[in-house]
């Protein structure tokens, strides 16, 4: 698992939700397209959109807290981890478990104290260019391990909540596929 890299977004909303009989879900997104980073240490980055397209068919994600192995909050492959593309980012939808861990971190989230979202990735195709005499990194295809809320951003554009399954039913967003076919189009151009 070398060459790991993590990027962490800020979020213009965090909630807890939770509905009195309902569990909670932990939802938002993850990664944010053509949004530029801070400065990574030398460059800037901004994910096109189509950048997680390829990983979701077939990867085995985790959702962690702060990107920690011991604090498992769900996994694709058991069902407790939703991901897909849609119009803003790679967007998320966690079943938290009921550990202490999670009830924690749902009260930071309650508080404003947790307010970001981080990934950890690994890079399959990327370009760079020089922007306004920086270098900027555009993602083109990234292999996903983990999505993560985080104390601490690379990026400032993400969201992220705790809802009950009711408000999640009334807030789902309608499928918009033939929008993400669209932006997978405009990379094979480039």
């Amino acid at each position: 698992m070398d060459n790991i890299e993590r990027r962490t977004y800020a979020v213009p909303e965090f909630r807890v939700d939770q509905g009195d009989d309902m569990p909670p879900k932990i939802s938002g997104h993850a990664a944010v397209f053509d949004q530029l980073s801070e400065d990574l240490g030398g460059f800037r980055e901004r994910i096109a959109a189509g950048a997680f397209a390829n990983t979701l068919q077939n990867a085995d994600v985790r959702a962690l807290f702060n990107h920690d192995p011991n604090f498992v909050l769900g996994r694709n492959k058991a069902g407790t981890l939703r991901l897909k593309e849609d119009i803003t980012g790679l967007a998320i939808e966690i079943d938290p478990p009921d550990t202490q861990v999670a009830r924690d971190l749902m009260i930071s989230m309650q508080r404003g104290d947790i307010s970001q979202m981080s990934f950890g990735f690994r890079t399959k195709n990327d370009k760079w260019d020089k922007v306004d005499g920086k270098w900027v990194r555009t993602l083109l295809d990234v292999e996903l391990f983990d999505v993560s809320p985080v104390t601490y951003p690379a990026y400032t554009q993400t969201d992220v909540a705790v809802r009950s399954l009711n408000q999640a039913i009334a807030a789902e967003i309608p499928d918009n596929s033939y929008i993400i076919d669209i932006y997978k189009r405009k990379l094979m151009l480039l």
